[in-house]
């Protein structure tokens, strides 16, 4: 094959899972989207809103470990196709609900749907996407997510507002019909990859059979690392804008802009991320990096002694140098999978991202309602510095045990 049907053949298949990914973020925030609606017509609290949730990740993360043996098993396309469907199915079911328990079970629903991505997705980008170009396959992945993040919210309450909620939950069930139409026309370029011939040290590292890869160290590592970046990630999702409201005196919407602002820096360190980490081998530096720039940042935010239009540079900053660290964070896990347990291991360790983001806002929301904002910006900073940490234990562990990949 030659360089331009090659170029041609990596950007299809990216697209085509960058568009999957983006269809699974735009759902995780489909009821947070909502709540004004969701609020009086069922007369629930913020607790109980709350709790769908928190039901959506937690069913996410524990489905998205199982997943990964599913994808391993039988094969990544075929997982992504059924978890795209699930995801509109459980919009039609939320669309219907009259009571809290339907709305449970579409919640439910949902985050079964949710659950395959991450294993389906970096199964494919390591088995059809060639090697010089993974780290922008995984730089495309992460900004698509973000996108999935921006659009939901803009597109439910513009339905809704004109509509009612009902009919912006149907609405939002078009959108993996349509990709998953997409996805089956253009089938053959994800079809599965022949499984490789198992190498001495694969042998080794899969010892134990399926569950073999579960003994190695770094794999729970890296799950820490998903886990601990998640909870930092879910106290700027959840609460960073109420926070910059009380700490700094501005108005909701500026420092929703505040929160805009990181989400769109956010994209733009991942587009850059995918250059710089296809040019180095020192991938836990460049997270280490970035991290350790983002807690002095987040601390900074937390001591408020900067000016209010600062405060948004300051959240835009913390999302580029994250952003950034994004690809250079798959390849570093991509490192400690064994061949052929790429669905696995990336179920597990990514399980960690729901559970962190599950997790998150029951730690942030009570510090709010302890009357603490700037405890927000504090814990924000922690776990962005505990980040470090498991960064390296998980780059001294993948240079011992690294496995040849086929790309």
């Amino acid at each position: 094959m030659n360089d331009t049907s090659l170029l041609r053949q990596d950007a299809r298949i990216i697209g085509l899972v960058g568009l999957a990914h983006g269809t699974s973020h735009f759902y995780h925030v489909i009821l947070a989207a909502l709540i004004p609606w969701l609020k009086p017509e069922f007369q629930l609290s913020y607790a109980e809103l709350g709790l769908l949730m928190t039901v959506f990740f937690t069913v996410s993360g524990v489905g998205q470990a199982m997943a990964g043996f599913v994808v391993d098993r039988y094969s990544a396309r075929t997982v992504l196709f059924g978890g795209i469907a699930l995801l509109g199915l459980s919009a039609v079911m939320l669309s219907s609900a009259h009571s809290y328990a339907q709305l449970m079970l579409g919640a439910f629903l949902a985050g079964c749907g949710n659950s395959v991505f991450h294993p389906a997705d970096y199964t494919l980008l390591n088995q059809r996407v060639s090697k010089a170009r993974l780290a922008h396959g995984f730089s495309v992945h992460g900004i698509s997510g973000n996108i999935g993040w921006a659009l939901s919210p803009l597109f439910l309450t513009f339905v809704a507002s004109r509509t009612d909620w009902r009919t912006a939950l149907l609405s939002a069930a078009l959108l993996p019909l349509a990709v998953l139409a997409l996805l089956v026309w253009n089938r053959h370029a994800l079809r599965p990859e022949p499984a490789p011939v198992p190498t001495a040290a694969a042998a080794a590292a899969g010892k134990g059979g399926a569950l073999g890869f579960l003994r190695l160290q770094v794999v729970w590592m890296c799950f820490a690392f998903f886990l601990i970046s998640a909870v930092a990630l879910a106290g700027i999702q959840s609460f960073a804008a109420t926070s910059l409201v009380s700490l700094y005196g501005m108005s909701l919407a500026w420092a929703t802009t505040a929160y805009t602002a990181y989400m769109i820096a956010s994209a733009v360190g991942m587009l850059y991320g995918g250059f710089l980490g296809a040019g180095s081998r020192h991938h836990d530096r460049i997270i280490m990096l970035a991290f350790g720039s983002a807690a002095l940042m987040a601390l900074l935010l937390a001591a408020a002694v900067v000016p209010a239009w600062m405060a948004v540079v300051l959240m835009g900053a913390i999302g580029l140098v994250t952003g950034i660290s994004g690809p250079s964070r798959d390849l570093l896990i991509r490192g400690a999978a064994p061949a052929n347990a790429t669905g696995r291991v990336f179920g597990v360790v990514y399980s960690g991202l729901d559970s962190g983001l599950a997790l998150g806002p029951l730690l942030f929301g009570a510090l709010m309602d302890a009357n603490h904002p700037s405890g927000v910006f504090i814990g924000i900073a922690v776990f962005q510095a505990l980040v470090i940490l498991t960064t390296l234990g998980v780059g001294s562990k993948t240079r011992v045990v690294a496995v040849p990949k086929t790309a």
